[in-house]
């Protein structure tokens, strides 16, 4: 009995250890809002992480919530203190509000982080009415000042 308790505390232990030694994936942020985007035209953000853990983080898959959104991601191992990145395409092509999802799937202590897109896709006609295509007043000019 006491032979089986060692081992059983042994196991632990070796189990412990290797599980506090796994990477640990930071991403910046976990949601982006696009605001408004134009119809037709595919919006693309990255999002970008850290490996702040003690070993290489593997992405191995990334999977979107629809066939609307097409993920990519970095290839290579992330080595502990370096960065990598999560990129998500939506396509844009129906009108409306969306929110979609992009679930990551690597080696890391916590193996599936899920990120979000949202936004809502206008026509072009919209967003011109809206301004928001061109802006009325230069960039490095004060509005009310002359």
């Amino acid at each position: 009995m006491k032979k089986f308790f060692s081992l059983f505390v042994a196991m632990f232990v070796l189990v412990a250890v290797g599980y506090a030694q796994k990477g640990a994936i930071k991403f910046e942020k976990e949601t982006h809002d696009f605001g408004k985007i134009e119809q037709g035209k595919p919006a693309t953000y990255m999002f970008k992480f850290k490996n702040t853990g003690k070993e290489p983080i593997f992405i191995s898959d990334a999977a979107a919530s629809c066939g609307c959104t097409k993920p990519s991601w970095t290839k290579e191992a992330v080595m502990p203190g370096q960065s990598g990145s999560v990129s998500a395409t939506y396509n844009a092509a129906a009108g409306g509000g969306f929110n979609k999802s992009v679930t990551v799937t690597s080696n890391a202590e916590t193996p599936t982080v899920v990120l979000y897109l949202k936004g809502e896709v206008v026509s072009k006609e919209a967003l011109e009415t809206a301004g928001a295509t061109s802006p009325k007043v230069a960039p490095d000019k004060k509005k009310g000042t002359k």
